[in-house]
């Protein structure tokens, strides 16, 4: 058994079982992974893959006990590579976070200008997506970090740290009737149109909640990923908008009054996590640390020796986070 016959079950798994597109992302020859996965499957003597032809059609049972070791070994191997890196050139590497739009766009420019101010040599990538295919990133090794507020039980290969807490406004034109308002309750803003975030991004489902448990039944009619794109619309008139009150900058949105919404919607963390088992190089451990001042070494690392998911929750539970 090699190595690089792990690597290449691993890879192929993860490009749909297409050996075409995974030879190329290696670049090398698509015979010659097909060759090495018929060498380890004769070796083991079972079948990793099932096939129909020449095509691979699925993972077997098998397969996929196989294939997480392998992920295992592959993550130990990995954490080797990062362990010389970090003794042989401390401040050189890359780093890859991979969270939605609202996080990349509001809470993360300034740690990340502070970040690459103090290590310029560190080459980082930035991946938005969905919490589905934010989750799956980190699980499998494409990203070191995942950031995000929505359906964190995706993330149960993740070691997810909380960093802080954050609530919604609503933005209206100032000469909206809701802007007249001392106090807003759920009732008012359920006569409006609603404009705001698609279902599992951004803290939408405690909306929905809040609604349902008065109820309500709000009149949502568009969503849209970006907080941009929704006060794009609350300006064409469409409806109000609910936002992370961190996409209001009273600077520019100028023409839009921000209503306080946290007396109505239940307050969401947002959590920093990677895969367990990670080795964390010092430039890591200082980016989570200036994401979440709370998060520093110490407090890392305690969680990371924590022996389950049940431990965790208890050990951040009466953490005091932030507020933004």
């Amino acid at each position: 058994m090699k190595l690089q016959q792990l690597r290449y079950i691993w890879e192929v798994a993860h490009h749909d079982l297409n050996v075409s597109a995974t030879a190329a992302s290696l670049y090398t020859s698509q015979p010659g992974i097909s060759k090495q996965i018929r060498l380890l499957e004769d070796e083991l003597g079972v079948e990793i893959f099932s096939r129909s032809g020449k095509h691979l059609t699925r993972v077997t049972p098998t397969g996929e006990e196989i294939l997480k070791i392998a992920g295992d070994i592959l993550r130990q191997v990995e954490g080797i590579k990062q362990l010389t890196q970090e003794h042989n050139s401390p401040s050189h590497g890359s780093l890859s976070i991979a969270t939605t739009h609202t996080q990349a766009r509001y809470a993360l420019p300034q740690v990340i200008e502070g970040f690459i101010g103090k290590y310029p040599d560190v080459s980082l990538h930035m991946h938005q997506g969905t919490p589905i295919q934010i989750s799956e990133e980190a699980a499998d090794g494409t990203v070191d970090f995942a950031i995000a507020t929505e359906a964190l039980e995706l993330f149960s290969d993740l070691l997810m740290m909380p960093c802080y807490r954050w609530n919604r406004c609503i933005l209206v034109p100032r000469d909206h009737p809701l802007a007249k308002l001392t106090t807003v309750s759920l009732e008012d803003v359920a006569e409006h149109p609603i404009v705001t975030y698609v279902f599992g991004f951004t803290g939408r489902s405690k909306l929905d909640d809040a609604f349902r448990d008065k109820g309500l039944v709000p009149k949502v009619v568009f969503t849209a990923t970006d907080a941009d794109v929704i006060k794009t619309y609350v300006r064409l008139g469409l409806g109000i908008g609910i936002v992370a009150h961190m996409a209001y900058d009273a600077e520019v949105d100028t023409d839009l009054v921000a209503i306080e919404a946290g007396h109505l919607f239940e307050s969401s963390v947002t959590s920093i996590g990677f895969r367990k088992g990670t080795y964390l190089r010092g430039y890591m451990y200082d980016f989570i640390r200036a994401f979440a001042p709370h998060l520093d070494r110490n407090v890392v690392d305690e969680a990371m020796a924590l022996p389950n998911k049940e431990a965790q929750e208890r050990f951040f539970a009466d953490m005091e986070l932030p507020v933004c």
